[in-house]
C-alpha cells in the first residue's frame, strides 16, 4: 500500500488504512456490528465452535520478565490444533500473549506488530513501553462488539523499558482496561491454575533460570487441571512458548532447554 501525501505525518496505520483501503478496514471496523443481533445465551454455546487459545502467562524476574504459553487450541471438547502460536515479539523490547477465540487473537497480534512497527517508522522514534500498552488498550475495546457475539481477546502485554531499566507487565479486559500487574499475571483457561502455582513458587528477585522452572512448572500444573490446556508433548517434540525479555531486547527459549525444564520437572514430580 503505497502513501500519498495526505498521508504523511499520520502515523496512525488504520486510519491510513480506513482512507486508502475500506474494503481492507473493513475486517477490523466493529462499528458496523452494533445493528447485529447477538445470539441468544442456548445459541451462543452452540454457534461458537472457533478454536480457542488457552493458557498464557508472564512472570518478571531480576534481570527481565518472561512471558509464555501453551500450544493448544480446542474446539469444543476436543483439540483443535496442537502447535499454534499464542506468544509474538512485538518489538525489539516487548512481546504479547493471546487468549481466547484462535483467529481474532493472530489477527490482533499480527495488527499489532504492524502498528507498532509503523509508527515508529513514520515517527523516526521508539515508541515507549507505555504507549504501546496504551495503544494496545484500544484496539482490545475496539474489539468489544465482536467479543459481546462470543469473539473475544484478552492480551498480556511484557516488555522491558530500557529508561527506566525495569520490566513490566500489562493485563487487559474485554473492555479495554489496561491494569498493570509489578510481579506475575496467567490467564486462560488454566489461568487460575497457573496462577496458583506462581503464588507459591514465585520470588520477584528471582535469576532467569530460577523463574523459568517455575514458569514451566506453573504451565505443567495448569495442564494437569485444565482439559484446554496442553502439557509438554515429547512424542510429538511440542513444548510451551517461552520468550525472554531484558535490556538486550527479546530471546525464545530453544525447544532443547524447555524440554530439559520438563525432564527435570518430572523427575523431582516422581520423587516426591
Amino acid at each position: 500500500m503505497l502513501l500519498d501525501v495526505a498521508d504523511y505525518g499520520n502515523s496512525d496505520f488504520l486510519e491510513i488504512l480506513k482512507r486508502r483501503r475500506p474494503e481492507l478496514y473493513a475486517a477490523f471496523n466493529t462499528e458496523a456490528l452494533s445493528d447485529v443481533p447477538l445470539p441468544s445465551a442456548r445459541h451462543h454455546a452452540a454457534s461458537l465452535d472457533a478454536l480457542k487459545g488457552t493458557t498464557v502467562l508472564a512472570a518478571v524476574y531480576k534481570d527481565g520478565v518472561i512471558i509464555a504459553g501453551d500450544r493448544q487450541a480446542v474446539e469444543g471438547f476436543q483439540v483443535g490444533e496442537r502447535r499454534i502460536q499464542k506468544v509474538y515479539e512485538v518489538d525489539e523490547h516487548s512481546a504479547i500473549a493471546i487468549a481466547g477465540v484462535a483467529g481474532p487473537c493472530i489477527e490482533m497480534a499480527k495488527l499489532f506488530q504492524v502498528e507498532v512497527e509503523f509508527y515508529e517508522k513514520i515517527e523516526g522514534t521508539t515508541l515507549s513501553l507505555e504507549g504501546k500498552a496504551n495503544h494496545l488498550s484500544n484496539m482490545v475495546k475496539s474489539n468489544l462488539g465482536m467479543a459481546l457475539q462470543g469473539l473475544y481477546v484478552i492480551p498480556i502485554f511484557a516488555g522491558y523499558d530500557p529508561k527506566e531499566k525495569q520490566a513490566k507487565i500489562y493485563k487487559y479486559d474485554v473492555t479495554g482496561g489496561r491494569y498493570e500487574e509489578a510481579d506475575y499475571h496467567a490467564i486462560g483457561s488454566g489461568g487460575k491454575d497457573a496462577q496458583t502455582t506462581l503464588k507459591k513458587r514465585y520470588s520477584k528477585d528471582m535469576a532467569r533460570d530460577e523463574v523459568l522452572r517455575v514458569v514451566a512448572e506453573a504451565l505443567w500444573d495448569a495442564a494437569d487441571e485444565d482439559l484446554g490446556t496442553a502439557g509438554p508433548d515429547m512424542i510429538r517434540g511440542i513444548y510451551p512458548t517461552i520468550k525472554c525479555i531484558e535490556r538486550r531486547g527479546v530471546s525464545d527459549i530453544a525447544d532443547s532447554e524447555v524440554e530439559r525444564l520438563y525432564t527435570e520437572l518430572i523427575e523431582n514430580l516422581r520423587e516426591m
